[in-house]
């Protein structure tokens, strides 16, 4: 629970500890999701609980970057039983030319909140259904992979092979069921990487390693294909035209983006790896679960 803030040079700025300030997590795994922080603002989702839907520990918090005092903080509710009232997932921000919300992942819910205030602007369940003869509802379908959005679209996981929807934003309330708020379903889910959106297209990186690619907006499957049979962890990224696919064994597939399948390279760290890779300017690093490695060009 500690969260701290400092300078580059490393001077500690503040440091708080959120189980102190917000309530003990009850959480099988520990506390993981990843706060955002943008425009100053650092948001985070402490989605978690006992199992018990009449008593609700779950909230979503507002703290200021450069101070750490609390802006707002409001309840994140939800009927969601067992461990579905846990989540590893990670908010995330949706930006248009009209509006930015936060959404929050977990408990059998996503949901839209308002960045001023925290208020639910509206909410799209769905991903466990209690209606469905087939699937039934699944107490242990906590969330771990995030949801992913891009103007206009976000693309919203649960967990263990339930559907995958693409929603849009505008919507307020239940959009549970409101068919002009879905763009799609798709029949499966990946467990834990994250969706990813690169222009018109969705990449889902299975547990297995293999990747479906769908139309953004239709849902249409362009491809579904094997890569390296291991378990894959880590979310799919995106550089230069080129997919990344992170294995637990540390292989790395190297994938050409776009309609046609094509395995470009697979590259062997020979070391475990589970989370995900990160690129900039020029540089990958990984984190395995020996070192921290930094690739580029000399």
């Amino acid at each position: 629970g500690t969260l701290g803030c400092y300078t580059v040079d490393g001077k500690e700025v503040w440091k708080i500890n959120v189980q102190d300030r917000y309530g003990a997590f009850s959480i099988q795994f520990g506390m993981s999701s990843t706060p955002v922080l943008d425009e100053g603002v650092l948001y985070l989702q402490l989605i978690h609980g006992e199992g018990n839907p009449e008593t609700r520990e779950a909230c979503v918090v507002a703290l200021d970057g450069v101070s750490g005092s609390e802006i707002w903080k409001v309840d994140r509710p939800s009927d969601a039983e067992g461990e579905n009232e846990h989540s590893y997932a990670s908010a995330m921000l949706y930006r248009d030319g009209d509006k930015k919300l936060l959404l929050t992942h977990g408990a059998d819910f996503i949901v839209a909140h308002d960045l001023k205030d925290g208020h639910e602007v509206w909410r799209c369940g769905g991903l466990n259904r209690r209606d469905d003869p087939v699937l039934r509802y699944d107490p242990t379908l906590r969330f771990v992979a995030s949801p992913v959005a891009v103007p206009g679209l976000i693309v919203v996981p649960s967990a263990k092979g339930h559907p995958v929807m693409a929603i849009k934003a505008d919507g307020t309330g239940d959009i549970t069921a409101a068919a002009d708020k879905h763009y799609w379903t798709w029949k499966k889910t990946p467990d834990v990487p994250s969706p990813l959106v690169v222009d018109d297209l969705v990449y889902l990186c299975m547990e297995n390693g293999n990747v479906t690619v769908l139309e953004a907006k239709t849902g249409v499957e362009i491809y579904s294909e094997a890569t390296h049979r291991q378990r894959h962890r880590a979310s799919p990224v995106c550089a230069d035209g080129k997919l990344y696919l992170t294995a637990r064994d540390g292989k790395i597939n190297v994938i050409q983006a776009g309609r046609e399948f094509k395995i470009l390279a697979e590259n062997d760290l020979g070391e475990d790896q589970s989370s995900s890779p990160v690129i900039s300017n020029g540089t990958i690093y990984l984190r395995t679960f020996k070192h921290l490695w930094a690739i580029r060009l000399k």
